[in-house]
């Protein structure tokens, strides 16, 4: 289940049954979230956010 779409290519998954958090990394497989790794997906949605609006301005 995708709880976090990050970018087109990103996001974060949440297992229904263990409640076990994933992501997919910079290779498109699934890596458990780790704090690092979730400050890493909060840094690059506020980037693609940022540059998305710019774009959709101009």
């Amino acid at each position: 289940m995708v709880s976090k779409k990050i970018t087109s290519h990103v996001a974060e998954y949440t297992c229904k049954h263990c409640k076990c958090e994933l992501t997919t990394t910079e290779s498109g497989t699934l890596d458990v979230l780790t704090p690092e790794l979730k400050e890493i997906n909060e840094s690059l949605a506020k980037f693609y956010r940022k540059r998305h609006q710019v774009q959709s301005v101009a």
